[in-house]
């Protein structure tokens, strides 16, 4: 060991020998040495003195004092940065508020600032999280990482090449049982509607989906939902119900179609009439909604505390209010703070909230009840209110806007003891300020500040509802909703919102963000797009994230049909003809102008085949696409039956958009059964016998067959019958299916021990030339190139099969009790065959491996011997 770790020490030491040099010395220093010798080097170089003074002296031609700099720098003292320049006297009380005022701007400035810059890092930072997790869960359903047990088909699907649309195609999540109840109630909705709308009748939708929500929701917080279904009504003033068809004037009564009436207004230029028209329309519908709403509230609320309301016997309008009134403002005997007091009532009070309900000719009335006594208050505050409730618009002539501005700065602005809901009458009355948006005491719930907005909504001035609008979204959904997961937030509400303020792509987008709320926001976006009132977006603008497209230089659009797909893939398989009720509703934007509705439809089409390849094989398969009777009739689908929902306009562009697309898609899917028969239905007979020809080939080569393999062969068997009896298809193909099924009949016959059988069914394949003939045999091989694709495939098979049952007979023969002569004449004609065999192999030689033609040359030995 010793005599190793010296020969090693040496070896180290020879590895610098070639570096060394005799004329320079060798250094000898540990590490300690050798800093302390560098740091001494280092001391030796001349200072900085030098260089500060040239630097000085160039600072000094550009006329810079480097050194009085230097000095004031050193000398500075940062606690008085915000002291006045020139110290203040005790006396100079101006130049101390200037130095004040100044420093609050400069403090504001920087506040603001702050508060800036962290509110832009706040916004960035929720909006990243929401994007990603956005996109998270977008991945995880296209990837199927909660699905549960799959059918063949679908895993088929996944692994074929038809990848470029996996992702899209992906079924999602089986939903849960309480989801799978609330689906239910709103399907029955969907199908209702397209049975109407292939009628060609109105449905009243909106009304339809407000009993199913009620039906669905039966958690007190979900009445949200429910609102904002009653809002949709209310904006589109659609009839709770319509006259049955069987009413002698329905044709009359239900003339003017439902369906897309607000398209055309909806999807014009946003500055044209129409849509001027339509936004004031959306602006009074919610307001109504909110009016009808809080009268519901007041009667609730006098009915809980009866005692308090002191309703008596009185059921009108006006005392209801009253009885409120009490409720609300009248605590321990005495009315709350800036209540005031006409002739012994609290008059503006009880006006405001006959107004905020809706009751405007009521509070007109109690009005004139009270004349003298309010106008010996406000002198023309009767004739103001008079033209407010007259005109059809909520709007008062200049003249009277005027005089109402003048008495509202006069008597009110800056009055700290004015009646409020005094204020807020003058303030509705004239749109009197509208930058400010709330009234003490009077916008008091999210409910009220929203009304109080929609009744000062005016189209001409401050930006109407699209202003309004802008505003809203500032606020954004936590102001409304709350944080999610804590407590007292709610759902629903900031879809409410953008809902009552036309939003309503947003309104959409902002339900389906979660996931409790996503039926609704399906059924929601239907209804919309039933009236007209949703904007999808071009292909080209349609995003993969999420269904909703925001754009610098146009509306919102809503994606419908990614929104439909990834609804109603929770339940394809289960329930394919339901899903087909969804992909339907599609097509309610196909006469959205720019190309777009038409991209619309095409979408609804491709949503169609998605379905007939995802759903499960079976009767209610052929439900979907139809099929053929044992007596070879054919009877349609429920898609062909449905087809005008589709924008089908024959059954030529059926059988080519549907049933030849889908089972291309089928076929690239391995579902070659479900492929054959939709060929079959669009009457392509010469692809069905292709495909069948490829298939059949494919399980010809399998060394196992399965029961698909055999399900290709039965479909095969049935429809070779089927066109050989109509002469359908005849060609080289046909030949080909009908070969391939002989020789599966063959090797079934050998597996079973039926030798001979097998062998009289290779030979009328008339595959293989067995006669002996050699010029025959060279032909035939030379012909075997021009035979179609799936048999030239299985050259192999055919041989090594062929070979396998004449050496088979062979054997049989030779331990047969035959007499010799017959035994020797049948052993003769097996090797004229099998030599036939070799030889039309040699000639095909070079299309087989060398293994089998090894194979084949060994057996021939054998069946020679």
């Amino acid at each position: 060991m010793t005599a190793d770790l010296s020969s090693l020490l040496n070896a180290s030491k020879a590895l610098t020998s070639h570096l060394s040099r005799p004329d320079l010395p060798s250094v000898k220093l540990s590490l300690d040495q050798i800093e302390a010798q560098s740091r001494r080097l280092v001391s030796r170089q001349p200072g900085t003195s030098g260089d500060a003074g040239r630097a000085n002296y160039l600072l000094a031609q550009a006329h810079v004092d480097a050194p009085a700099l230097a000095q004031s720098i050193a000398h500075l003292n940062t606690q008085a940065t915000f002291s006045p320049l020139q110290a203040l006297q005790d006396t100079d009380v101006a130049g101390y508020l200037r130095h004040a005022h100044e420093q609050n701007l400069i403090s504001t400035i920087e506040e603001g600032r702050r508060e800036t810059q962290e509110e832009f890092y706040r916004v960035l930072e929720d909006r990243g999280r929401r994007d990603w997790e956005a996109r998270k869960k977008r991945v995880f359903e296209q990837l199927g990482a909660r699905v549960g047990g799959e059918n063949r088909a679908v895993a088929d699907l996944k692994k074929s090449t038809h990848g470029k649309s996996l992702l899209s195609a992906s079924v999602g999540p089986a939903p849960t049982l309480q989801m799978q109840s609330k689906m239910m109630a709103y399907d029955r909705v969907v199908t209702e509607l397209n049975a109407a709308r292939l009628r060609g009748t109105s449905y009243p939708i909106v009304h339809a989906l407000i009993q199913a929500s009620l039906s669905a929701n039966s958690d007190p917080r979900s009445f949200q939902i429910t609102q904002n279904f009653h809002v949709l009504s209310k904006i589109t003033g659609e009839p709770p119900a319509l006259p049955p068809l069987s009413h002698a004037g329905a044709h009359i009564l239900n003339a003017p179609l439902i369906e897309r009436r607000f398209a055309r207004a909806y999807l014009s230029d946003p500055e044209s009439r129409e849509a001027v028209e339509l936004r004031r329309q959306i602006a009074k519908g919610a307001r109504e909604a909110l009016e009808e709403q809080y009268w519901d509230v007041i009667e609730r609320t006098i009915q809980a505390r009866p005692m308090e309301a002191r309703l008596g016997g009185d059921p009108s309008v006006a005392n209801k209010i009253r009885a409120y009134i009490l409720v609300r403002h009248y605590r321990n005997g005495e009315w709350e703070d800036r209540i005031e007091l006409v002739a012994g009532q609290p008059i503006w009070a009880k006006l405001f909230y006959l107004i905020r309900t809706g009751h405007a000719e009521e509070a007109l009335e109690e009005a004139m009840r009270f004349q003298q006594a309010i106008e010996h208050r406000e002198s023309s505050f009767l004739s103001h209110l008079r033209a407010w409730v007259e005109s059809s618009d909520r709007r008062l002539p200049k003249p009277h806007r005027d005089q109402l501005h003048a008495a509202y700065n006069a008597h009110m602005l800056h009055s700290s003891t004015a009646d409020p809901f005094k204020l807020a009458l003058y303030k509705l009355m004239g749109k009197i300020d509208p930058a400010r948006r709330s009234v003490a005491q009077v916008t008091v719930t999210t409910e009220d500040w929203l009304w109080f907005q929609l009744s000062m909504v005016d189209e001409d001035e401050f930006g109407g509802l699209r202003g309004l609008a802008e505003v809203l979204l500032n606020y954004g959904e936590r102001h409304f909703d709350g944080v999610p997961g804590q407590k007292g937030a709610r759902r629903g509400v900031w879809a409410g919102v953008l809902l009552m303020c036309g939003q309503f792509e947003r309104a959409v987008a902002a339900l389906w963000d979660h996931h409790e709320t996503e039926v609704e926001a399906v059924h929601l976006a239907i209804a919309l797009a039933y009236h007209g009132l949703l904007r999808v977006p071009s292909r080209a603008e349609t995003s993969d994230v999420t269904p909703l497209t925001l754009s610098p230089v146009s509306p919102p659009a809503l994606s419908l049909s990614t929104l439909i797909w990834r609804y109603i893939r929770q339940f394809v398989k289960m329930d394919a003809r339901e899903a087909l009720q969804y992909v339907y509703c599609v097509c309610l934007s196909a006469d959205q102008p720019g190309g777009v509705g038409k991209e619309q439809v095409e979408n609804a089409w491709e949503l169609v085949r998605r379905i007939i390849v995802l759903a499960n094989t079976g009767a209610a398969w052929e439900e979907l696409v139809g099929g053929f009777r044992p007596d070879g009739t054919r009877f349609s689908g429920v898609i062909e039956q449905n087809a005008p929902l589709l924008k089908l306009e024959d059954t030529r562009e059926y059988n080519e958009q549907i049933l030849i697309r889908a089972a291309k898609s089928s076929e690239e899917a391995d579902r070659i059964p479900e492929a054959i028969k939709l060929y079959n239905l669009a009457g392509d007979y010469t692809t069905v016998i292709a495909v069948l020809a490829r298939a059949l080939g494919n399980t010809i080569a399998q060394p196992s067959v399965d029961e698909k393999a055999r399900a290709i062969e039965r479909t095969a068997a049935d429809i070779l019958r089927h066109y050989e009896r109509t002469n359908r298809a005849v060609g080289k193909e046909r030949d080909a299916v009908i070969r391939l099924l002989r020789v599966r009949e063959a090797m079934d016959a050998k597996d079973a021990g039926r030798v001979e059988t097998a062998l009289e069914l290779m030979e009328s394949t008339d595959l293989i030339p067995m006669d002996g003939d050699v010029a025959k045999i060279t032909k035939r091989a030379e012909e075997f190139r021009e035979l179609p694709d799936a048999l030239q495939r299985n050259l192999q098979t055919f041989l090594t099969l062929t070979m396998d049952i004449l050496a088979a007979v062979h054997q049989k023969v030779k331990a047969s009790t035959l007499p010799e002569a017959t035994r020797q004449s049948t052993l003769a004609a097996l090797r004229k065959k099998s030599r036939s065999l070799i030889i039309f192999a040699g000639n095909l030689k070079y299309r087989m491996s060398p293994d089998v033609y090894s194979y084949l040359a060994r057996l021939d030995v054998e069946i020679a011997l």
